[in-house]
């Protein structure tokens, strides 16, 4: 009796692994994908592991998804707007070309597989930014009006993306498509500064100092803008991501 048990458990190993490493063969992921069980009861742990696996290749490009020169990341326009009336301050900041995002590292990743809804925390260490800017209005009593260029150096970058998705079926396959995503992020250090195209190094100086001191105020009142285009380009990436990868790819089910 005891010989017969013990076989039967064997018999059962070998169903389950024979299982298993069909169901691997099945859904063979690309190089850039790493597979996590949906049973795991570490998943969040190995949907980490697995984020942070697509981001180490996505730093090198992954031509299979269109992504070949992942840096500089481009945002088109940023606003700012201090104050009200006449005198208010007001900068369109143009060609925003931002360095270091792809140095990212995913800390952590909450997931419902059953409603579809992920959140991914992120550290960038360090980002670097440069842009063309046009401004008017009054700054620090200053007659701020005028144009020039931009830089900034942003330490310690932490950043949330929540994201909930819906199943579409195709070929016997699931796809993902993003139905809401929202995102927040802090700085912990900012150094910021104009170049100024007039003339005058006397107000440039004013203004820099006025920048730099009070950093972590004019980001917060350029961050609606700044999540705005973020949020569209995160979109148009997962969207593009989850289109090309099935979700039987990322998640086997036993």
């Amino acid at each position: 009796m005891e010989i017969r048990q013990h076989y039967c458990r064997l018999a059962c190993v070998a169903v389950a692994t024979l299982f298993l490493v069909s169901a691997a063969e099945k859904y063979q992921a690309p190089y850039f994908i790493h597979q996590c069980q949906r049973s795991d009861p570490e998943i969040n742990k190995c949907l980490q592991f697995s984020a942070n696996t697509l981001v180490k290749h996505f730093r090198n490009g992954i031509p299979e998804l269109e992504v070949e020169e992942v840096e500089p990341i481009m945002i088109n326009e940023i606003h700012l707007a201090l104050g009200s009336g006449p005198d208010g301050y007001r900068a369109i900041f143009r060609d925003v070309e931002a360095f270091g995002v792809s140095n990212m590292t995913v800390t952590g990743v909450r997931s419902n597989l059953d409603s579809m809804e992920f959140q991914l925390s992120f550290y960038v260490p360090h980002i670097r930014a440069r842009a063309q800017y046009r401004s008017s209005g009054v700054l620090i009593m200053v007659q701020a009006t005028g144009g020039g260029d931009y830089w900034g150096e942003y330490e310690g970058v932490r950043a949330k993306v929540y994201f909930k998705a819906r199943q579409e079926q195709a070929n016997d396959l699931t796809y993902l498509q993003v139905d809401d995503i929202k995102m927040d992020f802090s700085v912990k250090d900012i150094k910021m500064g104009i170049k100024s195209q007039q003339d005058n190094a006397i107000i440039e100086a004013a203004l820099n100092l006025f920048i730099n001191t009070n950093g972590q105020e004019l980001l917060k009142e350029m961050k609606p803008s700044i999540k705005k285009h973020l949020l569209q380009t995160m979109r148009t990436f997962i969207n593009n991501l989850f289109g090309r990868v099935p979700y039987e790819y990322w998640i086997l089910d036993e």
